[in-house]
């Protein structure tokens, strides 16, 4: 009966979220929808993610449909592809695509935690020359949405621990990004090359609390370090949220390398709460069977961080 009443409380706060944000006003509805987004993550410390093109759903409704499959609570929704467009391949652009979205949510309960810039893995964030329309678009449907995190990877071509000469022009842009999700009420998270230390650093330097962290477990990991002291280093304030997974091996409860009951100590002491998003610990022999990686990703999530 638990789990019953806390799907249905999910579902009605969803369909409040979709009501505020068409305008309609009912009943017990806050007339706030990044109110209501806060207040309801604030009830709920940790929730699980899918990464929507990671489960081969990248911006297709269905993706709701299989994140409740899986048990998630939500998805991180792509803008879409970007190759050698002014700006990324994305439906959401339409406000009539943006309420099918929405009602999707709302009636599989399945929330979205963060809205994805993918195509910055491969694509380089310092160089291309319409950046700047790319994270308008971004910010416009995460207000067109009431999402309050949008996910960049700089990726092979911004990675600044090789290409180091590339960050005062990635500094200069996230600053001019983040006037620009400011307006949405929202952060963006950069997922670096960088170690913790270096990461925060580099954070400072934007100086700015519309830029935070996408920390990833995947490149502590790389980086030989401890994830548990990786966090500690980067610190609560500088986390928007956690990719909280290993590169694709073995499942997450079977990879030796990341300590997951140490990981959520770690984030209760550091007081943080938010979205714990499954990118990949993929079973390498199984890559492309999506139900049962991701299903036994996020039961194996959160049998440790909510159950």
């Amino acid at each position: 009966m638990k789990n019953r009443h806390t799907k249905h409380h999910r579902r009605d706060f969803l369909k409040n979220i979709s009501l505020a944000a068409t305008g309609i006003v009912v009943a017990g509805a806050y007339a706030d929808p990044l109110q209501a987004l806060t207040l309801n993550t604030a009830k709920q410390r940790y929730k699980i993610a899918v990464c929507d093109w990671m489960i081969l759903k990248r911006q297709k409704l269905s993706a709701f449909s299989l994140a409740e499959d899986l048990h998630a609570d939500g998805i991180e929704l792509d803008m879409g592809g970007l190759g050698s467009r002014e700006t990324f391949d994305s439906k959401l652009s339409d406000p009539e695509e943006v309420k099918k979205f929405l009602e999707a949510s709302r009636s599989t309960g399945v929330g979205i935690s963060s809205i994805a810039m993918s195509g910055f893995y491969a694509q380089s964030f310092a160089e291309r020359p319409t950046v700047d329309r790319m994270v308008q678009d971004t910010a416009d449907t995460m207000k067109a949405m009431n999402v309050k995190v949008a996910f960049l990877p700089l990726g092979v071509q911004g990675d600044m621990v090789k290409h180091p000469e590339l960050r005062p022009k990635i500094i200069e842009r996230l600053r001019q990004a983040a006037a620009k999700v400011k307006k949405a009420g929202g952060v963006i998270a950069v997922e670096t090359s960088f170690d913790a230390a270096e990461e925060k650093k580099f954070l400072e330097e934007v100086g700015s609390r519309h830029i935070k962290s996408s920390f990833n477990f995947a490149n502590a990991v790389a980086h030989g370090k401890d994830i548990s002291e990786e966090l500690q280093v980067l610190g609560k304030k500088h986390i928007a949220q956690i990719h909280c997974s290993n590169t694709d091996g073995v499942w997450l409860e079977n990879d030796r390398q990341i300590d997951m009951p140490a990981v959520k100590r770690t984030l209760d002491l550091m007081n943080w709460k938010g979205w714990l998003i499954v990118e990949r610990s993929r079973d390498v022999n199984r890559v492309r069977d999506v139900k049962a990686n991701y299903g036994a990703n996020v039961a194996y999530l959160k049998s440790v961080f909510t159950g």
